[in-house]
């Protein structure tokens, strides 16, 4: 028997969380966690650019983690009984270990960074900018639901570690920095 993916449940802007509380779509879990989807939908992007292997491996463990941070999401607080895996420190740890590695040999920062460089380096912005986004929403979530307080801590740190690599990705390729030069 093939398992169809429409049921048909959703009809009429309605969806259920992991413990089966419905919700309307517009719900700001349902916003948080489609957020942090499309946010692994760019990450799989970048991934699928011409870039270094201990990069692609890096992001496939970031695209696992944010399916963690997806589950989470996903489960109603108060009614679920579903063990979801959980997102721990050395999560947050290996984030910014990474970030002290590619900065020990990019240049020091004194400029801020316009996004660009190269088609990859774009990805990594669009992906930050997702990331941010993703934390946002999940800080609102946070202020009338509970959210493992990791999650927060992890999608900041992923921002950053996206603008790091991403000036490690344009160092990769020695292509120039994007830099803004405010006109004063």
């Amino acid at each position: 028997m093939t398992l169809k993916i429409y049921t048909k449940t959703g009809d009429k802007g309605q969806t259920s969380l992991i413990g089966g509380t419905r919700v309307p779509k517009y719900h700001i879990r349902i916003e948080t966690y489609g957020t942090v989807d499309e946010l692994n939908s760019y990450i799989g992007l970048i991934s699928c650019q011409a870039i270094a292997l201990h990069d692609k491996e890096m992001l496939k463990e970031i695209q696992d983690r944010l399916f963690t941070i997806g589950a989470s999401l996903a489960s109603d607080p108060e009614r679920s009984k579903m063990k979801v895996p959980d997102l721990v420190e050395n999560d947050i740890l290996l984030l910014e270990t990474e970030m002290d590695t590619m900065n020990e040999v990019l240049p020091a920062l004194k400029h801020f960074i316009l996004p660009g460089g190269n088609t990859t380096v774009s990805y990594c912005h669009l992906a930050r900018c997702v990331c941010r986004r993703a934390e946002r929403l999940t800080v609102h979530l946070a202020e009338e639901s509970f959210v493992d307080n990791n999650i927060t801590i992890y999608l900041n740190r992923l921002s950053d570690y996206l603008f790091v690599l991403a000036r490690k990705l344009n160092a990769d390729e020695g292509t120039a920095e994007n830099i803004w030069i405010p006109r004063l």
